[in-house]
């Protein structure tokens, strides 16, 4: 099982499968070729940024005040700015058209585990990545939320690779600073994650929302479903063999803890009794995944942990 010391990283010794690298977060724009995700993420708005369009003209958002520059459009001329700093200034407006995506990242203590291979939590990290690059290659805006065990980040949607760089690494940071000791008892819940993504009223954007999903909800399906009726909203689920089986064989002997309660299955019946349990909450948690994606007919995708899911990921989105 992979597993990581409580002392301080020295980037010499960094596993990659254990804590994600900000060189190789950067590298993974060398994967982006092959795939996209605009066929597969048509929200119901028919707006598409820089893609074919049934709507043309000028955007309205207000995007920033700058320099003129030759071959800019003179009827964004702020004529103000410009008399009163006696230099031409635009204003710069985005396409309502465009495409927010959103990459919403858990990194919260559950996902610091792994029986094979990767860490769940390198995984999101990395797939992330992936998408941001993939994203901004096709001219449209990236923005990340971050979730970790105390709270959430807002990174607003950019469209600059500079901006992504500037997210990369902070998502880097926050990748490094798991720990195996962390008291998942105080870890902030997806619940209140969710709710805290709710109350940022987004409207018109694809949310791609990477986790285990472990523990969700009645509540939490409620609030996605509430992202749903504005939003295109793609869940990537993160599993792992142990999320529905142990080995079960007649030497088979478990101990297992959450860092404070302990229980030993040594008994082959109470480890059969375990991984029926197992089972039965990990094909519940798909199922509620699959209904939620069944909305939009978006799809249900799931990668694991065995290390090859940059492949598994790309693979999935050429076949739907």
């Amino acid at each position: 099982m992979a597993h990581a010391s409580n002392t301080k990283i020295n980037q010499k010794i960094l596993d990659p499968r254990i804590y994600c690298d900000y060189a190789r977060l950067v590298k993974m724009k060398t994967n982006i070729d092959g795939f996209s995700l605009s066929p597969y993420l048509k929200t119901s708005r028919q707006l598409s940024g820089r893609h074919l369009s049934k709507y043309r003209g000028r955007g309205l958002n207000f995007e920033e005040l700058r320099h003129y520059h030759l071959g800019d459009d003179i009827r964004n001329l702020d004529w103000k700015v410009t008399l009163r700093t006696g230099k031409p200034h635009v204003r710069s407006y985005t396409e309502e058209k465009d495409h927010n995506v959103i990459l919403c990242v858990d990194q919260r203590s559950n996902l610091f585990f792994s029986s094979i291979d990767t860490m769940k939590s390198v995984i999101a990290a990395e797939l992330a990545s992936l998408c941001a690059w993939r994203v901004i290659k096709e001219s449209d805006r990236v923005g990340f939320f971050l979730i970790n065990d105390e709270n959430t980040e807002w990174m607003p949607p950019k469209r600059s690779q500079n901006d992504v760089l500037k997210y990369l690494k902070k998502l880097t940071a926050t990748n490094q600073s798991l720990q195996v000791n962390a008291k998942e008892k105080h870890s902030l819940s997806f619940s209140n994650a969710l709710h805290s993504l709710n109350r940022r009223n987004l409207k018109n954007s694809i949310i791609i929302i990477f986790s285990d999903w472990i523990n969700i909800s009645k509540e939490d399906v409620s609030l996605l479903k509430h992202l749903q009726k504005y939003n295109d909203v793609l869940s990537i689920l993160i599993s792992d063999p142990m999320d529905f089986s142990l080995t079960a064989t007649s030497s088979s002997k478990w101990v297992l803890s959450n860092g404070t309660h302990q229980i030993d299955l040594e008994k082959q019946k109470d480890i059969i009794k375990a991984n029926c349990h197992l089972e039965k909450t990990y094909q519940n948690r798909c199922e509620a995944l699959r209904q939620l994606m069944a909305i939009k007919r978006l799809p249900f995708m799931e990668v694991s942990t065995t290390g090859n899911h940059i492949s598994q990921f790309t693979h999935l989105l050429r076949a739907k």
